[in-house]
């Protein structure tokens, strides 16, 4: 962290709720009082394509873009986008990491191969990498749709902000059918990681 600014990036691939995960972590940054900036980074949002969305609060935010090496935290919603991604982070950064592949279209017509070991990868150049089974929670929750708040309470666990502000935003941003499910996940999130 540079001058009491947070840097966060979200990785993953289109339909996996990256774009509300980002939401969320903003309004949840500025109702804790922060100046908060946000920008989407992505080429093909639609299911399966690259995603990334960059998150800065602080005291005082300049750009929503976060400079390459200047992320004080990842959270990787598929496991290759992590790898690809991870030139973003400061040394020593954070990766929190959902444990799944999504096996892209190339891969699967054998014109490439997914990497091997992508943990193993990540913890070899020095990042703390925090895995957890985000789909499973997200199931056990109701529904395998909430695995991005899952990951989003994961990332809540480490930040100094509290726990309802974060819950509050969830209430707000989510319909009202699916709420009870995506408070259980949010719960579920929160406790895996939460000393």
């Amino acid at each position: 962290m540079k001058e009491g600014i947070t840097n966060i990036i979200l990785v993953g691939v289109g339909g996996q709720g990256i774009i509300l995960a980002t939401e969320v972590l903003a309004e949840v940054a500025l109702n804790a009082g922060y100046d908060v900036r946000k920008s989407e980074v992505h080429g093909m949002a639609q299911r399966g394509g690259s995603v990334s969305s960059h998150v800065s609060f602080g005291p005082s935010v300049k750009s929503p873009l976060i400079e390459q090496g200047r992320a004080d935290y990842m959270l990787a919603f598929e496991e290759a986008e992590a790898l690809r991604a991870c030139d973003m982070l400061s040394d020593g950064a954070t990766i929190i990491m959902d444990e799944t592949e999504i096996v892209p279209p190339n891969v699967s017509l054998g014109m490439s191969s997914y990497p091997a070991d992508v943990p193993g990868k990540l913890r070899g150049l020095g990042f703390k990498l925090m895995m957890i089974n985000a789909r499973a929670l997200a199931e056990q929750a109701g529904t395998v749709k909430a695995a991005n708040v899952v990951l989003l309470a994961a990332m809540a666990s480490h930040l100094d902000i509290e726990r309802g502000l974060w819950e509050d935003v969830v209430r707000n941003r989510v319909p009202k059918k699916y709420l009870d499910i995506n408070l259980e996940a949010f719960r579920l999130g929160y406790e895996a990681f939460k000393a």
